[in-house]
């Protein structure tokens, strides 16, 4: 199971990303207002389809005892009409028979990366509670409370002079 934690501290758009072991960077461009300090939302995205593909091609290439040499994929998204398409452009270091370029591409659109990509994935949100139990509105409402039930207002506590 992949897990990532992304941290948006208050510096507009930089995340600190945590992939298991890993630390990665997200940033959006200057021009969108972050600072360029890492790729954005959508890099990523295509990152993790090109680096399945490449390494889900070379999975297949080394079970059937092919030598394809560097395997590169270059990848694009666009918006058109107000849906995602991406262009997936792979090359070969080896010459490769017609046949063996044709099984490839088949394999290339059977990735896992892929296929979720084409099938969709549910995407459940949820709402963590505040660190530390309660959100400061809710301690207010709290405290409110605790002070009514200490000092009710048909009993205000005695302030007269020479009492204590």
């Amino acid at each position: 199971m992949a897990t990532v934690k992304a941290i948006l501290d208050t510096t507009n758009y930089a995340v600190s990303i945590e992939a298991g072991p890993h630390a990665l960077a997200a940033d959006e461009p200057v021009a969108r207002g972050g600072h360029g300090t890492g790729p954005g939302p959508y890099d990523l995205v295509l990152a993790g389809l090109a680096a399945c593909t490449v390494i889900t091609l070379r999975m297949y290439a080394e079970r059937k005892g092919w030598h394809l040499g560097e395997i590169r994929a270059e990848l694009a998204h666009t918006r058109t009409d107000g849906r995602s398409h991406i262009t997936r452009a792979l090359s070969f270091e080896a010459a490769l028979a017609p046949e063996q370029r044709s099984r490839l591409a088949e394999i290339a659109e059977k990735t896992p990366v892929t296929l979720t990509l084409k099938e969709g994935a549910d995407i459940v949100t949820t709402i963590a509670p505040h660190p530390h139990g309660e959100t400061p509105a809710e301690l207010d409402e709290r405290l409110d409370e605790a002070i009514e039930e200490s000092f009710p207002a048909s009993d205000p506590p005695s302030v007269s002079p020479g009492e204590g």
